[in-house]
């Protein structure tokens, strides 16, 4: 069901692309976005991984320097089936994890120093469990692609609206103004909505992928609670908007909620884990 939302919802931002190209400059202008759009997911296939561990200052470590997470680490990957991943560390106090990564082949696993202090050995293999589902998922892939398709949208009409772009057809600016300025901005709210929603179902889904794998989903349910707290005591300031939702919770104190939130409420993601708890014979 969440794979199927998913693939609808990044369908939506694809159509809502093409017809705002449409809109602005016909079926041309149509299909000359949508291949911009084409070439801006293969940059950030191929080069996403790379722009997202330099802005953190994530360093690679060694197994000698880290050798209980890459024992999880490895125990995680070999149970899934899935080359070990390269682990790295972010300079950072405030307690986080993310995986990136286009592919199984080239996922990396990085994780704070602070995290490495708050939480006890099953509930970091809870985190970084749901952070290789990700990489199983192809989640990182999917993040990429849909942040590009949302960011094409927000420029695209954001130009439109500096220079005055409109649809011409037989030398003549076509459709109501009215209702292309509405256009032009509801356009960047509507692909902003689509992409919090799949960053949402996201995370739900490497919540349940990964507590399957460790059969642990208490132990997550516990880590969330305390990486809530950790991060509103302490948020990370090297964070932005535009990466939170590649975090396994949300980086930034007073983040945005509701329809406009990276992360489902975690008090959401926990009940959830509970109820699965409750159907593997474990009581929270």
């Amino acid at each position: 069901m969440n794979v199927l939302k998913t693939t609808f919802l990044m369908a939506v931002l694809t159509v809502l692309l093409m017809w705002l190209g449409n809109l602005l400059a016909g079926r041309q202008g149509m299909w000359m976005f949508l291949i911009l759009a084409g070439a801006m997911n293969f940059f950030a296939y191929w080069f996403s991984d790379k722009m997202v561990l330099k802005m953190y200052r994530a360093q690679p470590i060694t197994e000698s320097e880290g050798p209980e997470i890459y024992a999880i680490v490895r125990k995680l990957a070999q149970g899934a089936n899935m080359p070990m991943p390269k682990v790295y560390l972010v300079p950072s106090e405030s307690p986080n994890a993310f995986a990136t990564g286009r592919d199984p082949q080239h996922a990396v696993v990085a994780v704070t120093q602070g995290i490495m202090r708050l939480l006890d050995r099953d509930e970091l293999e809870g985190v970084l469990a749901h952070e290789l589902a990700h990489v199983r998922n192809r989640d990182t892939l999917t993040s990429a692609v849909v942040a590009t398709l949302a960011g094409a949208i927000t420029m695209l009409s954001r130009s439109a609206m500096f220079f005055g772009g409109g649809a011409r057809r037989n030398g003549e600016r076509g459709g109501n103004p009215i209702a292309m300025l509405l256009a032009l901005i509801l356009a960047p709210i509507a692909a902003v909505l689509v992409q919090m929603a799949i960053s949402r179902t996201r995370e739900f889904s490497a919540d349940r992928t990964g507590t399957t794998e460790t059969r642990k989903p208490l132990a997550l349910a516990s880590a969330l609670k305390k990486l809530e707290r950790g991060t509103e005591v302490l948020p990370m300031s090297m964070a932005t908007e535009s990466t939170a939702h590649q975090f396994i919770v949300n980086p930034l104190r007073g983040g945005l909620s509701g329809l406009f939130s990276t992360h489902p409420k975690t008090a959401d993601r926990v009940a959830k884990l509970e109820e699965l708890a409750r159907s593997l014979g474990q009581r929270p």
